[in-house]
């Protein structure tokens, strides 16, 4: 199962379950190894501050701005490392790595390999998925249980069939104007696609991205306003 998980992760939100390798369909996932039991018992050692029960994020990307509404009781955990994640600066050069015409834009691999080596440990654990991964809604990707850490997803369409796939949201895109016009040419992740290769995004950062797909855009910085 956790072999199934990493090959169908190849792009963190396209790798999530053995039926999707059964039926090709990507999901949103990451590209690292689900938590060991051991890891699972220190959950709440990496669980954030609580955020706000709403606030707004902007993200200033090189298409303009991004705003997300985020409501804590659609997804507590998610929404709380989200709000921890803005404050620390941590989206600050960080590239959509993974974009996908008609299912959705991935992000949330740092461009510093230090800081990735950091975070890939501080999992928290899931939440229950009380709303629908429809058009604009943001949720977290994942490699399986009680997984979720930095790389988070926008879904262009409704991808309703995440929900079952325990891909909670936490947000929703107030104007989906820059989200549309983002760069979607390399799609897929390798090896799948010719998209990055998210283990090299990893180890060796945006230097890696810079070289080899220079037409990626970016969150230039985050921030909360309201």
């Amino acid at each position: 199962m956790r072999t199934a998980a990493l090959l169908i992760l190849s792009g963190v939100l396209v790798f999530g379950c053995s039926k999707n390798e059964k039926t090709n369909t990507p999901n949103p996932g990451e590209e690292t190894e689900p938590p060991s039991k051991e890891e699972e018992a220190k959950l709440t050692d990496n669980k954030p501050s609580q955020a706000p029960d709403q606030y707004v994020a902007e993200l200033d990307t090189t298409k303009g701005p991004i705003l997300i509404e985020v409501h804590r009781d659609w997804s507590p955990h998610g929404a709380d490392r989200f709000y921890e994640l803005v404050q620390n600066g941590y989206y600050d050069d960080v590239a959509f790595f993974r974009v996908i015409g008609g299912f959705m834009a991935q992000v949330g691999i740092s461009g510093d390999p230090a800081l990735n080596a950091e975070w890939r440990e501080k999992r928290i654990p899931d939440d229950p998925v009380k709303g629908s991964n429809t058009r604009g809604t943001v949720s977290f990707a994942t490699s399986g249980p009680n997984s979720r850490t930095t790389q988070f997803f926008i879904n262009f369409v409704d991808n309703s069939r995440l929900d079952g796939m325990g891909f909670s949201p936490f947000g929703k895109v107030k104007d989906m104007s820059t989200v549309d016009a983002l760069h979607a040419g390399y799609g897929e992740g390798a090896p799948r696609g010719r998209g990055p290769s998210q283990a090299l995004l990893q180890s060796q950062g945006n230097a890696y991205l810079k070289d080899n797909f220079p037409n990626l855009d970016y969150i230039k910085s985050a921030k909360i306003i309201e």
